[in-house]
């Protein structure tokens, strides 16, 4: 079957058409400007808060302290336009935040244990005085 010159040359601009299009959303696409991790940062931000709340400086410094660079960092990064960068950071920062009040918590949890386990032994200490002065 002999296709006339006409339906070829509509396919023929169709084709160039769409390919054309193709082209100019891709440059567009990659010439636009990289979009900041905003959420990362937020989640930061507010673990930050939260372990500075709980008073993790006195317990776990040196993870409050990395957090705070890991985010001063990623806000570096942002500026410098580098996305990836910025994101691995803030995370970075969230979960190192994270870590200083999960190890706050097992400190102030020994100390409560600790404190317990020398009530439990004083009273043990009370009961055998009491048990040996009735004998």
């Amino acid at each position: 079957m002999i296709r006339s010159g006409k339906k070829i040359n509509i396919r023929g601009r169709a084709l160039r058409l769409l390919i054309g299009s193709s082209i100019v959303l891709a440059l567009a696409a990659c010439a636009s400007a990289p979009v900041p991790p905003t959420q990362q940062l937020q989640a930061a931000e507010l673990a930050i808060s939260s372990a500075e709340q709980d008073r993790v400086a006195d317990f776990a410094p040196q993870d409050l302290k990395q957090a705070h660079d890991k985010l001063s960092a990623a806000r570096t990064a942002v500026q410098a336009e580098d996305m990836e960068q910025a994101e691995r950071l803030a995370d970075e920062a969230r979960v190192s935040a994270e870590l200083a009040s999960a190890r706050t918590a097992l400190l102030k949890t020994q100390a409560v244990n600790e404190e317990m386990q020398q009530s439990i032994d004083a009273l043990q200490q009370e009961i055998l005085r009491n048990s040996g002065a009735r004998q």
